[in-house]
């Protein structure tokens, strides 16, 4: 097989071509993108992939090629942050898919029949770990703690695989299979958020992918609107938003939604809300508690802010702080005049339930 001995081989260079050509052609954008001397790297790493795969054939060792596939996925996602893993993932296994069209129909006459089923037996091993590798992903302790990891990884991984559909399906399903509506909110969702936001943080996806992550899991939440408020009343109201210039809304209006499933009248005020605003919606519905949400640091004056026009405007009124923004403070919350810091639902709930209990 002399194809796999000599790279320069014409023969070999006409394949590299051509799987080269096809793949801009499929995916117009790439083309647009490239100078010259980037469509010289990337026709250099076609040539680079195809001897991997050339290699493993001559050895008849699918781990060699298995193994590149791999360790070529996760560099490329360290190299391309503009891309999000799903994205890097879409690339190169269409890529393997058309070196394998390539092969299959170009190199007989330099492949023998039982060469050629290798390369497409380990093709297709490398588009399984590259699939694979998406959420193949250093995920925090705290993540993998607890109840229901399993429940939670597999919302994770299809949140980062795009499969929207696959993920109403997981948690309806563990809805279905016994696991409370409070635990679904607290122990699964609120904890894949959050680290779906470290994820972005350390630069492992990007924020579209997050953004994305958000809006299923809105989405997801809507789902149990109809089981949240056919809770009995129990007379007590709240009202939650997140302050100031403060975009991210979702701790929050998990928040809002146990509090409201646990019986309670509350008004979700959304985010970036100003502070007069939030004291104008104090004076009109005349709520037992006010829940302020921060998630960025930056926002933390404003916060204060609110609280401090809350306490001029409303002095009887109990106030809950909480959010991320928190976790970055030396215990910041004891120095303003709240009556609660809550790092979790959960938490605030079971205060509520014995501070209003009557």
């Amino acid at each position: 097989m002399s194809l796999l001995m000599n790279y320069e081989d014409q023969r070999f260079t006409r394949i590299a071509q051509m799987v080269f050509e096809e793949q801009l052609r499929r995916d117009p954008g790439l083309e647009s993108q490239m100078d010259e001397r980037r469509r010289k790297m990337m026709y250099d790493d076609v040539v680079y992939n195809l001897s991997f795969l050339m290699t493993s054939v001559y050895f008849s060792d699918g781990r060699i090629f298995e193994g590149y596939a791999r360790w070529l996925y996760e560099l490329l996602c360290n190299l391309m942050k503009d891309l999000d893993r799903d994205r890097i993932m879409e690339i190169m296994t269409g890529h393997y898919r058309i070196m394998s069209e390539i092969l299959a129909d170009h190199a007989p006459e330099i492949l023998t029949g039982d060469e050629l089923g290798k390369a497409a037996e380990y093709l297709d091993l490398a588009i399984a770990v590259t699939t694979e590798a998406v959420t193949d992903i250093e995920l925090s302790t705290s993540f993998s703690e607890g109840d229901y990891y399993d429940i939670r990884k597999a919302y994770l991984d299809a949140l980062l695989r795009s499969r929207t559909k696959n993920a109403h399906e997981i948690i309806r399903d563990a809805r279905k299979q016994g696991v409370p509506l409070e635990h679904i909110y607290e122990k699964i969702l609120r904890k894949v958020m959050h680290e779906i936001g470290e994820l972005w943080h350390r630069n492992v996806i990007t924020v579209d992918r997050e953004h994305y992550a958000t809006s299923v899991t809105q989405t997801v939440m809507s789902g149990f609107f109809d089981e949240i408020f056919e809770s009995p009343r129990k007379n007590r109201t709240l009202i939650a938003c997140a302050v100031g210039s403060e975009l991210h809304e979702m701790g929050i209006r998990m928040l809002s939604d146990m509090f409201e499933y646990q019986g309670w009248d509350t008004f979700y005020l959304g985010a970036a809300l100003p502070g007069q605003a939030v004291v104008e919606a104090i004076g009109e519905h005349k709520p037992d508690l006010v829940a302020l949400s921060v998630t960025m640091p930056p926002y933390l004056s404003s916060c204060e802010g609110v609280v401090k026009a809350i306490r001029a405007a409303h002095p009887g009124v109990k106030i809950a702080v909480g959010g991320q923004a928190f976790d970055t403070t030396d215990e910041l919350w004891k120095k303003w005049d709240i009556d609660f810091y809550s790092p979790s639902a959960g938490e605030l709930l079971r205060w509520a339930h014995k501070t209003f209990a009557a």
